[in-house]
């Protein structure tokens, strides 16, 4: 979990901003209007639905609990992985519209030059003379020719406006100009990806933070359809249009691509994967993120992604003396069987799957050093595929959510043996009493 500054908000803001960031009337008639908004979509709720997984696997040619990561080539290429993904950050170019040439663009003041050094857009990730954009394609290219569904992890808010983590950046999406960079920018990935497959995911963070403000996204401001017209003129000006608005470019630019928000544990300002408290029902918590993220689109997008954590928990235990082990006994709290049980209810409100992602690529055998440090969530995924389908749960990709934390090239190779065995198995079949159909 990131850490969370305290959520004043500025005058500037406005009456409507204000009053969904303090205990008032509004607030309470604000989370009357989501529970009205989750209820008017039946089909998510009510009933135990079947396996939500079925029609995205369908979609994808696959039928098992898929595994994956972010990882080198020469890791990637030793097991079947059915994912592997990178992030697409580190702020915008200078200019209203996308860089036509790397030698001559410019990212947060800096040339992209190579001869200067390069520059922070994703864009210009590549030799200067190449096409703005080739580092993704080759991406692409290179997942393809390993028969790996691409995965890309679009993190740009907080990079893009140069606000600290937090309220901050929430506030930043209402500046019309830069979301019309931002915009600009979305569409110019899913020009890239095209007709490919894909799986993309929005801006891990951005939207517990915005749920920290206001448990309504329409109440607060963001230049959707002012920055955006080409695209999303329809669309409100609200960090609800703004999720909207990403997933319907993604229809229109990429119709192959499937596309998800991200939804933290953490959102309803109580974090259900290290509550202590047995009494606690993680189940009302759950349904209150999926609430918040239906109203920002999230149930018109194909699946929805999820995370345990950012970091090894060994590496908490003894940079930060904050304790973050899950107990995989599940005698004890936190533990494994309350995550599922989170994650099952969010997916059974939105009515949509779920993807864990950056899990905690940690060993117990680690000596607890710098890019080896010990975590015992990864051997618990591979002991339990079952958990993970059960809980709608589609898929499990393993990455580093920080420099010196264990990754796949500094484990000793434990991930790729896991995943090997995982494969060797024939793996885990997403919806048991579906008939299989390929990996």
């Amino acid at each position: 979990m990131p850490t969370v500054s305290r959520w004043l908000v500025p005058p500037l803001l406005g009456l409507l901003t204000l009053a969904a960031c303090i205990a008032t009337p509004l607030e309470e008639d604000s989370e009357k209007a989501v529970d009205a908004a989750a209820q008017a979509v039946p089909d998510a709720m009510g009933a135990r639905p079947g396996c939500l997984a079925a029609p995205l696997l369908s979609s994808l040619g696959k039928s098992d609990v898929l595994v994956g990561g972010k990882m080198r080539e020469d890791v990637a290429s030793q097991a079947p992985f059915d994912i592997r993904y990178i992030y697409l950050a580190g702020g915008l170019f200078d200019s209203a519209e996308e860089c036509t040439s790397c030698s001559s663009c410019s990212a947060g003041g800096n040339s992209c030059a190579n001869s200067s050094g390069g520059c922070t857009w994703w864009g210009c990730w590549q030799w200067d003379q190449q096409a703005p954009g080739q580092f993704l394609r080759d991406f692409l290219q290179a997942a393809a020719d390993q028969r790996q569904i691409p995965m890309l992890t679009y993190y740009q808010v907080l990079h893009t406006s140069g606000a600290p983590d937090g309220t901050d950046e929430v506030l930043r999406v209402q500046d019309v100009t830069l979301m019309r960079r931002y915009f600009n920018d979305w569409r110019f990935v899913l020009r890239q990806i095209g007709t490919s497959t894909a799986l993309l995911h929005l801006e891990p963070d951005f939207w517990a933070y915005a749920q920290f403000l206001a448990a309504d996204p329409r109440l607060l401001p963001a230049a959707v359809a002012a920055a955006n017209p080409t695209d999303c003129g329809t669309q409100e000006n609200s960090v609800a249009g703004m999720g909207r608005c990403l997933i319907s470019m993604v229809r229109k630019y990429a119709p192959n691509a499937k596309v998800g928000l991200h939804a933290s544990a953490w959102a309803t300002k109580l974090d259900a994967y290290l509550n202590t408290n047995p009494l606690l029902d993680v189940t009302v918590e759950a349904r209150k993120v999926a609430d918040f993220l239906r109203l920002c689109g999230a149930a018109e997008g194909d699946f929805i992604v999820i995370e345990a954590s950012d970091r090894d928990a060994e590496w908490y235990e003894v940079t930060t003396d904050t304790r973050r082990w899950w107990d995989p006994t599940n005698a004890n709290w936190p533990n494994f069987r309350q995550a599922f049980t989170w994650a099952r209810a969010l997916s059974e409100r939105l009515g949509r799957p779920h993807l864990w992602w950056q899990l905690p690529v940690g060993n117990m055998s680690l000596p607890g050093t710098w890019e080896q440090w010990r975590d015992n969530r990864l051997d618990y995924f591979f002991d339990h595929p079952e958990q993970v389908a059960a809980a709608h749960g589609f898929g499990m990709v393993f990455g580093s959510g920080a420099e010196g934390q264990t990754n796949p090239s500094t484990d000793n190779g434990h991930f790729l043996r896991r995943a090997q065995a995982y494969f060797a198995s024939g793996g885990q079949a997403a919806c048991p009493s579906a008939p299989a159909t390929s990996r």
